[in-house]
């Protein structure tokens, strides 16, 4: 559960946590003897209210469905290099069998090499080998779906989107999120502004201020707190967030964001390791296995907004809809994808531009 912190001892909290780069242990279960031992490794507090929580909501759901057969524990605001390396051998040092490192650039052959009797498994990767397996899902196809109740809310076709770092899934879902508006509002421009960061609650904040100054009326990100909808209640504009349902955070500005479900995919991940059947492997999750998707609606998406978005939702499904398949241009008007071509998830793993009516560089 989300712990409902107010606005500004919520900013604080993130701000202090994301400073101090503390190792942090998870509460969970202390259970001794046979025990499974699994670890997680956040990039951002484990009550960040985005991303890290979200991964932690699934560390808790493991908890709750095994019981005394597991025992786990988390370690947050773990920076990539020295400290991840230290934190890793730690937890291997402490017996723990299985870890989940929950951001880009975590885990990698060599780290993996390093300790063979370790099952590795990385999120948003694409590093695989005998003990290190990857994980992610199609949150573009939801991030879409979001950016239709971003593109319904604009009044002036300008759209503001907070991203962190210029790498091939950031720029997908900024594409995706940019095609979603547009397919609601022709013409929408989406404003990017890099934050070079996962979670840095003012640098969020000031990219919101720097977003709505240049002219946009609604918001939405790519980043881990909710300090962008914070200052889009503050403005009284539309919000949409992502990772996590925040709309506590501003409860009037609140559209909607694309949300993952993480804890199906880690039980079936812990069981398999218990078992002796875990390989190691690529999953991309989606709509259809309940992944991927969307949050509660705020207040002020329109029925017939609504009524949009499902019958998208259901083209998806059905897969009789795919946000990006052909024609489509980017910033330039170059031609990237032929009418009848559709782009394969590798091809999203190694996205570099953006498409047309995104303002800003995919090199950040």
């Amino acid at each position: 559960m989300q712990k409902k912190l107010g606005a500004v001892g919520v900013l604080a909290a993130l701000a202090a946590a994301a400073v101090v780069l503390a190792v942090g242990i998870g509460n969970g279960s202390a259970a001794k003897g046979s025990a499974y031992k699994v670890a997680w490794i956040y990039v951002g507090p484990h009550n960040d209210h985005g991303w890290s929580q979200a991964h932690d909501q699934g560390r808790l759901y493991v908890q709750k469905a095994l019981g005394s057969k597991v025992q786990t524990t988390y370690k947050e605001n773990i920076a990539n290099g020295p400290q991840l390396q230290q934190t890793v051998a730690s937890l291997v040092q402490q017996g723990y069998k299985l870890i989940f490192g929950t951001s880009f650039g975590f885990f990698d052959k060599k780290l993996a090499a390093k300790y063979p009797d370790v099952l590795f498994e990385q999120a948003t990767g694409t590093d695989q080998s005998k003990n290190l397996s990857e994980y992610f899902g199609a949150a573009e196809d939801t991030i879409y779906l979001s950016g239709m109740a971003a593109g319904a809310a604009t009044k002036k076709g300008v759209l503001g989107y907070v991203v962190p770092f210029p790498i091939p899934e950031v720029i997908r879902h900024a594409n995706a999120f940019a095609l979603g508006a547009q397919a609601m509002h022709p013409g929408a421009k989406v404003k990017l502004i890099w934050t070079n960061a996962w979670l840095d609650v003012s640098k969020e904040k000031r990219a919101a201020e720097s977003l709505h100054g240049a002219g946009a009326d609604v918001l939405g990100q790519n980043v881990d707190s909710p300090a962008t909808g914070q200052y889009a209640e503050s403005q009284h504009i539309p919000w949409v967030g992502y990772d996590s349902d925040a709309h506590t955070f501003a409860p009037n500005s609140w559209l909607t964001a694309s949300i993952y479900h993480w804890g199906p995919y880690y039980l079936r991940r812990v069981k398999a390791a218990m078992n002796g059947t875990w390989k190691s492997g690529f999953y991309y999750g989606s709509i259809n296995d309940g992944f991927t998707g969307l949050a509660p609606y705020g207040p002020n998406v329109t029925a017939k907004t609504k009524a949009a978005i499902a019958a998208k939702l259901k083209a998806l499904k059905n897969h009789t809809f795919y946000e990006f398949a052909g024609p489509l241009y980017d910033q330039k008007g170059k031609l990237r994808v032929p009418k009848g071509k559709k782009l394969t998830v590798k091809d999203l793993y190694a996205m570099n531009w953006l498409v047309k009516g995104v303002i800003g560089s995919p090199k950040g």
